[in-house]
Formats: structure tokens, C-alpha cells, sequence
């Protein structure tokens, strides 16, 4: 692994070598401040006044530099937009020509500018992190707050791009109007859909696209999916590898196959109670029919993640077949009266659950400038399958006999998902692509930043990589930090988790307490929506229709909720105070859906259970996103994934959940809600208490 100060050394442009960030000389300034707080010749204050100094100096010569550029930049566009005024008078071909190539070969400047920054940003990012490991002190959170909010903030340029924008518009104008526009009078900025196809503006767009560090909507549901891929390529030759490699219609069926599971997942909630009553259970029993799938998902999570190791098609089409069998075998219990098929039709469904190989396809597979894409197509199909689930069981009110087979609401759920199933599986038979896992890439190294001019290809290798932090810079801070005092790297230590005990093992107290959190949301979640059927049928007399209707308004809030979150609070908002704030809430939507009274309102309930949910769902999504960051780049692949680990957290607590919601039955059906909600209680103020006590290493 060649390691941050040597790239920055190899990849900087040599006329612009003195305005770099001097990494050499801040990492040895680190080291001496080290020394000196240890032998007592400085104190913690003055060090971190010293170091705060240096680090402004050094981003006051590279804002100051890079204004300069955007400059001498914005001054070429000037005087060629005088020799384009001249041309419009008097057209001329080869001139137009001259003047088009005029404009690219600034658009060239313009992409070695970015990288320029990139690099910047990233020896910025970098150092802060290794000041903070040395002295085991959070500077990075002080020094960003107080210099990225102070009005004459330096730092502010460096990771905003107002006037690289600016130029890519004059560019983009420029080169617009340069073109036949079918005697068109209008401007790009009339006709925004109608995007100049043009390779330098492309590789712009990209560059600046990578450099914003706005957390905007996809980019958050991406993060709670909890799909941490490769490190993005950084050679044209990697990007054509991974378009081989992707294919549109596997993708496709990898979110069909999450839809699906999850409509699989809840569209017996609502009928669940009246299915074990008429099996001759108890009402409550509904918990162990529900969570018996989460029990068999807790196993079928780890081979499935271990078997797309080796391929993709057949884990999917082995999870198909299973799940047509569950589901036929959920049908036939009711006719052959028998509670034991019922509740192993669901564990088979639970063996079926492929939502590891639908994460690890859009990691391995799909290209990384769509990949973010893909992730919230994860995310939005699970939300969208959660939603329809109940409201279908709402619409199989039927009740009819063919061949002394029994269709009614009960069993309808499991005959339409048979024949979803079985219709997925043909669609997946001859559709489906398995993608060449014999590609190698060339790692040997480029070198674009040169005096000479220099080729489009070129140009683009490392401009891959956002500037700001996110789950895949994330993993290039730790592995740059694995590196030792002669930054050579020790191979062991970047080799994905082998097992469950080692990945346990690289849990920081920071990755547990997250874990613990998502433990703890889901197990609300659950109760919530599983004992639905039986507190409303118990307290209000709802019907199979009502409690349908409720879940699917549930489900149905998840995508605005993350919208709202991730386009607008997740920017003005830290992650960790996010996290503060929705356990607080989920807390609150916990105690008022108490019964303390002798009466209990479908407001009380309805209007709680809004609170919980929604709380669950932006804490699920910012608990995710900070997962991301502090879990080691170790647990971003291999078959012990954070992925996995994750989807683990969740499904055991769905288990306990489901559990505890048929243990509870046995005091009564009066004494279920409050039982039921007091471990989610008790577990939410623990999570609150232990995120308090790792707050500050939520970074």
C-alpha cells in the first residue's frame, strides 16, 4: 500500500509543489509535540495553540493559491468570451473549432485544480486525524466547528466549491452556445434538462460532485443500508472492470428479491392472531408465528453472506425456491390444522432471506458512481415492501374452497406469496447475470499531474475519491493509520474478519454501543408492530382491515421521514447529536404508549405509536450512518461484514421481541402492553446512558 505522504509526493503537480499542504513537516511537528508533552517542555494548551496555528497557515497558502487559479481561470474565459463575441458576428468554422478546444483545454486546467484540492483536503483530513490518535484528544471536532462557522472562514474554501462552480457554469455556457442549436435561442439556464454532453464539463461535474460535502438524500439512505463497498476505482481501467461487471437487470432482481421478502416479511401481521386462534393457540402466539422467520434469518444471514463469496445467482435462486415452499407450507396449515406447519412454513421463509447477497451485490457489483444510487434503492425497497405487506393482507378478505384447499384472509398471504415467489423465480432463471469474478485489476501506478498536457483518461484517475468523510474515506483514514512510524503497512491488519470472534474483537466501545442502539430500536419496532393486531382487536375491536390500513401508514412514513432527514436536518445537525435526540424521542413515544389509566384511546396508541416509529426510523438511519464511520475498514468486507453484523443486532432482536410478545400472553391479554413495553423501555434508557458515555468518540 503506497501510503498518503508518498502519494501526495507522487501525485502533486511539480510547478504547484511549494502551495501542498507540507504533510512531512506536519507529521514530524506531531511527533515533537509528543516528545515535548511527555518531557514537560509544553502543556496540552499550548500544543494544541501551536498546532492550530501551523494548520492555519498552511490552509491560508492553499486558499490563497487556489483563489489565484480560479482567477487566471476566470480571466482566460473572459477574454475568450470576447473572441466568441466577435465570432457571433462573424461566424467562422475552423474558428469556432479553435475557440470550442480553447475552452477545454481550460476545463482541463480547471480538473487539475480539483485534484489539487482534493489532495489538500485530504492531507487536512488526515492530519487532524493523526493529532487526534496521538494525543487521544477530539482537536478535529473544535477546529472544524470553530473554523468552518467563523465568518472568515479559510477552511470553508477549501471544502466548498462557490467559485469552482462558477467557472464549470461559464464553461458549461460557453461551450453551449458554441454548438448548433437548431436555431434555438435559448440557454442552458432555460433549458436545465438539456445538459451539455461534453467530456471535459462530464469529468467536472464528477470531480465536483465528489467534493460537496453535503450529506443529501441518497447519500443517507445509502448509509442506512449499510452497503460499505470497495474503495472507488481510481483507473479507467477499474471503472471498466466494474461496467463489465454490472448489469441492470441483476440489480433490478436483487431489489425485487428485497421487496419481496419484506411484503414476505409483514403481510401476515395483520392475520396473524386470527391464524393461531384458529389452529387453537392463543391470540398471542402470533409472536412466535411472526418472529419464528427472524429466528431462522439470525442463520440464514451468516451462509448466505459466506456464499455470495463464491457466486450470486444460486444463493438467489436456492432463497426463491425456499421461500415458495414456506409460504406453501403457511397455506396448508390451516387445512391440515397443524400450529407445527404453520410455524416451520415461517422458519423456511426465514432460510430463504438473501438480504446479505442484495447488499453484497450492490457492493461488489455495481459501479461506484451509481452505487450510492443502488443503496437507496435498498433502502426504499424494503420501505416500500414493509408498507405493501399489511396493506395486501387488508385487500385478502376472500374466502373461498377449491379442492378442499382453503382460501381465506388467513391463508391468502401465503398462496399470493407462493405465487410471487415461483414467478420471481423464472424471471430470475433467465434474467439473471452472474457477474465474471476473474477480472484483475492493474494497480500499477498513474501519474496525471504533469507540466505536458495531459489526457482526458488520465486526468480523471483520483478525482474517484470525495474529499469529506464518508464510510469509504473512512476506511483510507484507518488504513493509513495502520501504517507504522516507516509507513510501511502490516498486511495482517487490512485483511477482512475471518470470524464472528474476530470481528467481534475489532468492536470498538463506540462500534458495541451502536449495535446496541440498533438492538434496541428494532426490538421497539417489533413490539410495536407485531402485538398491533392484538392490542387494537383487544382495546378498540379493529378489524383485519383497520390494523392493515395502520401498519401500511406506518410503512408509508419511512421514505419521507428519511427524505426530511437526510435532504435537510442531517446538514444542519451533527450525526451524534441527531442520535441524542431521536433515543430522547423514541423514549417519549415508549412511555406515553403506557396504559396508566382505566381507559386507553386509539389517539393515545395511534398518536404514540406515530412518535416510536418514526423515531426508530430516523435513529435507524443515523445510527447506521455513524456505524459506518467508527467501525473498522476491516468489517467493510469479507463474509463477517459490518453488514452482517448489523442485520444480525437486528433479527436477534426481533427474536427477543417476538418472544417476549407470547411469554406476555400468559398473564393476559390486559397485561400484554405494558409488559411488552417495559424492556423497550429499560433497554432505551440504557442506550441513552451508554451513548452519553461515548459521545464524544462519535466523530
Amino acid at each position: 500500500m503506497v501510503n498518503f505522504g508518498k502519494k501526495l509526493m507522487a501525485d502533486q503537480i511539480p510547478e504547484w509543489k511549494g502551495y501542498y499542504i507540507n504533510y512531512k513537516l506536519m507529521k514530524k511537528k506531531v511527533k515533537q509535540y509528543g516528545q515535548q508533552l511527555q518531557q514537560g517542555e509544553k502543556d496540552r494548551r499550548r500544543v494544541l495553540k501551536d498546532f492550530s496555528k501551523m494548520l492555519d497557515d498552511q490552509i491560508e497558502k492553499i486558499v490563497l493559491f487556489l483563489l489565484e487559479q480560479q482567477g487566471m481561470l476566470a480571466s482566460r474565459i473572459e477574454k475568450l468570451g470576447k473572441q466568441r463575441a466577435i465570432l457571433a458576428e462573424q461566424p467562422d468554422i475552423s474558428g469556432i473549432a479553435e475557440l470550442r478546444e480553447a475552452y477545454r483545454e481550460v476545463g482541463v486546467d480547471l480538473i487539475k485544480l480539483l485534484k489539487f484540492v482534493d489532495l489538500n483536503a485530504t492531507g487536512i483530513r488526515k492530519i487532524l486525524k493523526k493529532f487526534d490518535k496521538r494525543f487521544g484528544y477530539r482537536f478535529t471536532d473544535y477546529y472544524v466547528t470553530t473554523r468552518s462557522n467563523h465568518p472568515y472562514s479559510q477552511l470553508q474554501q477549501v471544502f466548498k466549491h462557490v467559485g469552482v462552480g462558477a467557472v464549470v457554469g461559464a464553461l458549461s455556457r460557453n461551450l453551449a452556445e458554441l454548438q448548433e442549436r437548431q436555431g434555438s435561442y435559448l440557454s442552458i439556464y432555460d433549458q436545465p434538462s438539456a445538459a451539455l454532453k461534453d467530456p471535459v464539463i462530464d469529468m467536472i461535474n464528477s470531480s465536483v460532485d465528489k467534493l460537496t460535502r453535503s450529506t443529501n438524500f441518497l447519500r443517507f439512505l445509502g448509509q442506512h443500508a449499510m452497503i460499505v463497498g470497495e474503495e472507488s476505482p481510481s483507473t479507467a481501467g477499474e471503472e471498466e472492470i466494474e461496467d463489465q461487471k454490472y448489469h441492470f437487470m441483476s440489480l433490478m432482481l436483487n431489489l425485487v428479491n428485497t421487496f419481496l421478502y419484506m411484503v414476505n416479511t409483514y403481510i401476515i401481521v395483520p392475520t396473524a392472531d386470527d391464524y393461531s386462534v384458529s389452529l387453537g393457540a392463543a391470540s398471542t402466539v402470533c409472536g412466535v408465528v411472526i418472529g419464528s422467520m427472524a429466528v431462522a434469518q439470525i442463520f440464514s444471514s451468516v451462509y448466505f453472506s459466506a456464499w455470495s463469496n463464491k457466486s450470486y445467482f444460486k444463493p438467489l435462486v436456492f432463497s426463491s425456491i425456499v421461500l415458495f415452499l414456506g409460504n406453501v407450507c403457511y397455506a396448508m396449515a390451516y387445512d391440515m390444522k397443524s400450529l407445527t406447519v404453520l410455524i416451520a412454513g415461517r422458519l423456511l421463509c426465514g432460510m430463504g432471506s438473501a438480504r446479505a447477497v442484495n447488499r453484497r451485490y450492490i457492493s461488489d457489483c455495481v459501479p461506484a458512481r451509481i452505487r450510492m444510487q443502488a443503496s437507496a434503492g435498498f433502502v426504499s425497497a424494503s420501505a416500500l415492501g414493509m408498507a405493501c405487506g399489511p396493506a395486501l393482507a387488508g385487500l385478502l378478505q376472500w374466502k373461498f374452497k377449491i379442492y378442499m384447499v382453503t382460501f381465506n384472509q388467513s391463508t391468502l398471504p401465503g398462496w399470493v406469496m407462493a405465487v410471487a415467489w415461483l414467478l420471481y423465480l423464472v424471471w430470475l432463471w433467465f434474467a439473471f447475470k452472474e457477474p465474471n469474478r476473474a477480472f484483475e485489476v492493474n494497480d500499477a501506478p498513474q501519474n496525471p499531474a504533469s507540466g505536458q498536457r495531459v489526457d482526458f483518461g488520465e486526468l480523471e484517475n483520483g478525482l474517484a475519491q470525495p474529499l469529506l468523510r464518508d464510510s469509504e474515506n473512512k476506511q483510507n483514514d484507518d488504513e493509513d493509520e495502520d501504517v507504522d512510524d516507516s509507513e510501511e503497512a502490516v498486511e495482517d491488519s487490512r485483511k477482512p474478519a475471518a470470524s464472528i470472534g474476530s470481528a467481534y474483537r475489532l468492536l470498538t466501545p463506540s462500534v458495541k454501543v451502536q449495535l446496541l442502539i440498533y438492538f434496541m430500536l428494532k426490538y421497539a419496532m417489533e413490539i410495536l408492530l407485531s402485538e398491533s393486531s392484538v392490542v387494537t382487536n383487544h382495546y378498540f375491536s379493529w378489524n383485519t382491515s383497520a390494523v392493515a390500513i395502520f401498519l401500511a401508514i406506518l410503512g408509508l412514513t419511512v421514505l419521507p421521514v428519511n427524505a426530511v432527514v437526510g435532504t435537510y436536518i442531517s446538514n444542519m445537525f451533527e450525526d451524534r447529536q441527531l442520535l441524542m435526540v431521536s433515543q430522547i424521542t423514541l423514549l417519549v413515544g415508549i412511555l406515553f404508549s403506557f396504559k396508566v389509566t382505566s381507559t386507553y384511546s386509539a389517539i393515545q396508541y395511534v398518536g404514540s405509536a406515530l412518535v416510536t416509529f418514526v423515531s426508530a426510523e430516523v435513529l435507524e438511519g443515523v445510527n447506521l450512518s455513524l456505524l459506518s464511520s467508527v467501525m473498522s475498514s476491516r468489517l467493510s468486507r469479507g463474509t463477517y461484514n459490518g453488514g452482517l453484523l448489523s442485520t444480525e443486532a437486528g433479527t436477534l432482536a426481533r427474536v427477543v421481541a417476538d418472544g417476549t410478545i407470547t411469554a406476555a400472553g400468559y398473564l393476559g391479554i390486559e397485561k400484554l402492553l405494558n409488559v411488552t413495553l417495559l424492556p423497550s423501555l429499560v433497554i432505551c434508557v440504557a442506550s441513552i446512558a451508554c451513548t452519553f458515555l461515548t459521545y464524544n468518540s462519535l466523530f
